[in-house]
């Protein structure tokens, strides 16, 4: 899509980025209540890995579909029917009570965020009025604070209250609704404005050959593996590495992995702005290879720098998602929600891979050893070199 000339509209950004934080939020319950749901249905934990399967399938393999879809197919209200999935999905959730109504329920709400987040991010970049960077800063650094809430609300409702209570999440998928709503309106009425315009279906072109932007392309997608490889290290198991190498307590710990989430959170919204004003290429490039140094050193120092160390390696490398995503969507112009599908679920996916794989090395070396190997990881930032820069002068 051609996006016309127009000021950066910061409501609808604010607005896409609290419905990014409502779906994230809601999403992330479910692996939050994978301990009550496995007592409650006496499953066992293959039967969790499948449902893991299941859930990642839904929510990552069918975004690049669906943005493809969405991108021929303009669908204003697509957000506000892909919450109502999620709302569905959570009702399931509440009510199960075999192994196969728990697999129906994450597929639905899987499906509810394959719909969201492409979309999603053809709305951030019509709203940005041509500060794609920031604007995409904005939309994912909604996504990253409902990932860090959800298992906090699903801690203090669900733990106390049982299975039954996920119910009550449909109350936040009900404003979700109200949001997306808001949107579809907006995005209709924009698409109606260009439909009387000459220049609505004009496709811009990158000036790019067709293997320059392969090439591209798979560079951006190695970043993305280096970048979301090492982060399900750091996310995931960053807490038993501090308890295990200085004897922290397990709240001490979870305080430093706070720490952590809220620098990365810090980057995702610098990243954007950076990249707009210096060059996206610079940014990826700056950003994961920038973190290598930090990565390296994680594993060897004392606990104050190792905390220090962990809030810059969050700060340098989580600025380069939103720099990546408009990256990607410059080199393929009009085919905004599949590009921005392919690297969402890409996310969502290789973070799940990730932390599956450090946790089965984990078992056959040490906690010591995942993090000193993973830090090799941020060092894959040198092929950003190759990216051609596309920015104008």
């Amino acid at each position: 899509m051609h996006q016309l000339k127009q000021s950066t509209i910061y409501t609808i950004l604010y607005l896409i980025s609290l419905g990014h934080f409502i779906n994230d939020a809601l999403q992330s319950v479910v692996p939050a209540i994978y301990p009550i749901i496995k007592e409650n249905l006496g499953l066992t934990f293959g039967q969790i890995g499948i449902i893991t399967f299941v859930y990642q399938l839904t929510s990552s393999l069918l975004q690049p579909f669906i943005g493809n879809y969405t991108d021929r197919h303009p669908q204003p209200y697509s957000l506000f029917f892909g919450m109502c999935f999620t709302l569905t999905g959570l009702l399931i959730l509440s009510m199960a009570n075999s192994f196969a109504m728990m697999l129906l329920a994450v597929s639905v709400i899987g499906c509810g965020s394959s719909i969201f987040h492409p979309e999603a991010s053809q709305v951030a970049q019509l709203a940005s009025g041509g500060k794609k960077g920031l604007a995409q800063s904005i939309f994912q650094v909604g996504g990253n604070g409902g990932s860090a809430v959800g298992p906090l609300l699903a801690a203090l409702v669900v733990v106390n209250a049982g299975q039954k209570s996920v119910a009550w999440f449909t109350l936040i998928a009900a404003l979700g609704l109200l949001v997306l709503f808001r949107i579809g309106r907006w995005y209709g009425s924009l698409l109606a404005q260009r439909a009387t315009t000459d220049v609505a279906n004009v496709t811009p072109s990158v000036g790019l050959s067709k293997s320059k932007i392969r090439l591209a392309m798979l560079i951006l997608v190695t970043l993305v593996f280096s970048k979301y490889f090492y982060l399900a290290c750091m996310t995931n198991y960053f807490t038993f590495f501090l308890i295990e190498k200085f004897n922290l307590s397990v709240q001490a710990s979870q305080f430093c992995l706070f720490a952590f989430l809220a620098a990365s959170a810090a980057g995702t919204i610098i990243g954007g702005p950076i990249g707009d004003r210096y060059g996206r290429k610079y940014v990826i490039w700056c950003s994961i290879l920038g973190a290598a140094p930090f990565a390296l050193a994680l594993p060897w120092v004392s606990l104050p720098l190792a905390i220090l160390l962990s809030v810059v390696i969050g700060l340098v490398i989580s600025s380069a998602f939103s720099a990546i995503v408009v990256y990607a969507t410059d080199l393929m112009p009009g085919k905004v929600g599949m590009v921005a599908g392919i690297f969402f679920g890409l996310m969502f996916g290789l973070g799940g891979l990730g932390s599956a794989f450090f946790g089965w090395l984990a078992d056959l070396t040490s906690i010591d050893f995942i993090f000193r190997v993973s830090a090799f990881l941020p060092l894959l930032g040198i092929v950003a070199g190759w990216l051609p820069k596309m920015e104008k002068k």
